[in-house]
């Protein structure tokens, strides 16, 4: 069985699908950690609850946070990582070194680069003026949303759309849509 690392900064959404398909055994995957550079993170709550080890790994903690992720990694043998709002730049250590993923609330390579996240990606939409969103799942480079694009699912925008209600729909597409590119990863 493929071994996956998960890195969050907050809630760790993307973490729960991941999780919720491997329990229901669509996923033959093993989470064997979950990293965060927030100690306040609820993605360290909820993967403790799933009895999954957790790392605080931060810049106040560790001189080199890459180092000591990469070190956590490769002890934990894991092939995968799976960004799950994980708000950190990751070096080509990392990189280079694992299958890197994330799942990206737009279509890219619209909306993607420094700053766009979470709710600034949906307001950036409207104001655009878009007829479509989506979601992007791909692979992580060293820049911000360049990766190889693995799987896209699209939606189509109401007229009386907000960020709120575009927020909800693409968070509920996301879950099946990492789901999948993971099965697309794993064949």
């Amino acid at each position: 069985m493929e071994s996956i690392a998960i890195l969050a900064s907050h809630n760790g959404s993307g973490f729960e699908a991941i999780q919720n398909a491997i329990i229901s055994k669509r996923l033959k995957l093993k989470i064997e950690v979950l990293i965060s550079n927030n100690s306040d993170a609820n993605a360290l709550k909820k993967a403790l609850n799933y009895g999954i080890e957790t790392f605080v790994v931060n810049k106040k903690n560790f001189e080199n946070p890459d180092e000591k992720i990469y070190d956590i990694l490769k002890e934990k043998r894991c092939k995968y990582i799976f960004l799950s709002g994980y708000m950190k730049k990751l070096s080509p250590l990392i990189t280079q070194n694992f299958l890197v993923i994330n799942s990206h609330p737009a279509l890219l390579p619209k909306f993607g680069g420094a700053g766009m996240y979470g709710r600034f990606v949906h307001e950036a939409v409207l104001e655009a003026k878009e007829s479509q969103s989506g979601v992007t799942i791909h692979e992580v480079n060293e820049n911000y949303d360049e990766g190889k694009i693995l799987l896209q699912k699209k939606l189509q925008i109401a007229d009386n759309e907000t960020v709120d209600t575009l927020e909800q729909k693409i968070k509920e597409l996301e879950k099946e849509s990492i789901v999948r590119a993971l099965e697309l990863c794993l064949k």
